[in-house]
């Protein structure tokens, strides 16, 4: 059980490094010395392990974000039944004939259909044959997905 926290933890510290090496050297801004602002989340989430997490960007540099890598993302998240799966795999790990069943799917060529689409955005691992997670460095950033897409579309809590 120590040697999956271990793992866990040296890749929540390697995705860290990996966004902070990632943050541009300069702050974009809107006159010379005006920064124009920060976005950012945060969140505590336990689901079957207390999940931490903050982050902050200058919000012109989130501007600059690569189109490609964002709108994977949103497209994956953007159909329905994959969205379930993430509901799903957000509450714990589990397996393709449990997320099948949950989101109500007729065959399992069609859940592996939205797990490879999932899996090619990074955002569902496979854990073991059949079995599938969410890794626990995205599971904040995914709720705050979620919630800024009610937000848009005018769904608050």
């Amino acid at each position: 059980m120590n040697d999956e926290y271990d793992t866990r933890l040296a890749d929540l510290e390697a995705r860290v490094h990996a966004l902070e090496s990632a943050r541009p050297a300069e702050t974009p801004t809107a006159d010379v010395g005006e920064s124009i602002g920060q976005i950012g989340y945060q969140g505590t989430v336990d689901l079957g392990g207390e999940i931490q997490w903050t982050i902050r960007y200058d919000a012109g540099a989130t501007l600059d974000l690569s189109p490609t890598a964002v709108s994977n993302v949103l497209a994956a998240l953007g159909h329905p039944t994959r969205l379930e799966i993430v509901r799903t795999l957000l509450r714990g790990p589990a397996g393709a004939a449990e997320l099948q069943t949950a989101v109500g799917l007729s065959s399992p060529g069609q859940l592996y259909h939205h797990l490879r689409a999932l899996g090619g955005a990074r955002i569902v691992e496979q854990e073991s044959r059949n079995h599938y997670r969410i890794a626990a460095a995205k599971v904040v950033p995914l709720l705050v997905i979620t919630l800024a897409a009610a937000d848009v579309g005018e769904h608050p809590l």
